[in-house]
């Protein structure tokens, strides 16, 4: 379909009655940060293009893989090799040709930092779980800036959802990170502070020699779940519909055991509970300290 040819109103009408017309035309102004378009990034953009929104900064350095067929809304046959943020351009565009698009292909960078931040309503955090220095950023930039970062991380069948914002309990704070910690620790600390009741841990098979090789288990059907949550609130935030669902409040959805788990760390990661846990972490993982150390960015 050209652009020409295309009608916004049209082509999101079906979204009046969730959302009144001016709401929409909100979100057609709507500037969105997303930050990594794998698994759960590409998703949340689709998602969020299939919403209304209108406007985006998109960051990724890194090409399509066979692996990466399983969960990630771009990855086929036909785009193994090439460029996720292009591809993902290219499928937003073919949806909504109207929108527009700021592509970051070098990823999330101290150098591009203020750029990709500076004219979003929102920031979606979807880095992969093993770049830390790059997460770490982009959270001091955004509570620099005053942006909110939303995040679900799946686990499992399961997906946990955390909100960041400029007023709420920082992501250093909630997750107890100090600069005496290595990467190790930071990760470990990161992993307990997710999903503090870990559902997904009654039935996951956790393979060290996957794990030191910086390969997590994921599966397709959680990323959708985490998505959802992750675009529900962020239209919320962005129309102002009703109070962000913000740290330390947390949540785990599990569609397996069709359970969820909502709680409020009012002491984030630093709490005793919380402390135990990491403790048994670390006594658990800490001879992998080492070779995770080498994969661990």
């Amino acid at each position: 379909m050209h652009s020409e040819k295309h009608s916004y109103q049209e082509a999101f009408t079906r979204n009046i009655g969730i959302l009144t017309k001016a709401e929409q035309e909100k979100l057609r102004t709507t500037c969105v940060a997303i930050a990594g378009l794998g698994g759960m990034g590409g998703i949340d953009f689709l998602t969020l293009v299939r919403m209304g929104v209108g406007r985006f900064h998109i960051a990724d350095f890194d090409t399509f893989s066979t692996a990466n067929s399983n969960r990630q809304v771009g990855a086929n046959s036909g785009t193994v090799g090439q460029s996720k943020i292009e591809v993902m351009a290219k499928m937003a565009r073919e949806i909504s040709p109207t929108i527009e698009i700021k592509l970051f292909p070098l990823g999330f960078l101290e150098s591009n930092a203020e750029e990709f931040l500076s004219e979003a309503d929102a920031v979606i955090d979807a880095i992969d779980f093993f770049c830390l220095s790059a997460r770490e950023l982009l959270y001091q930039k955004s509570r620099q800036m005053k942006k909110t970062v939303l995040f679900s991380a799946p686990l499992g069948f399961s997906t946990t959802f955390h909100v960041f914002t400029p007023q709420s309990m920082s992501f250093e704070n909630y997750f107890d990170f100090s600069p005496r910690m290595d990467r190790f620790d930071k990760l470990l600390a990161f992993a307990v502070g997710l999903a503090p009741r870990a559902l997904h841990t009654k039935y996951m098979n956790f393979d060290p020699e996957k794990l030191i090789q910086g390969i997590g288990s994921s599966i397709g059907s959680s990323c959708n779940l985490g998505s959802a949550l992750v675009c529900t609130e962020l239209i919320n935030i962005v129309l102002k519909k009703k109070a962000a669902f913000a740290t330390p409040n947390y949540i785990q959805l599990d569609a397996f055991l069709l359970k969820m788990v909502k709680g409020r760390l009012i002491f984030g990661n630093r709490g005793p509970i919380q402390k135990l846990k990491r403790w048994l972490a670390g006594r658990q993982y800490n001879k992998y300290r080492a070779a995770m150390l080498l994969i661990i960015k």
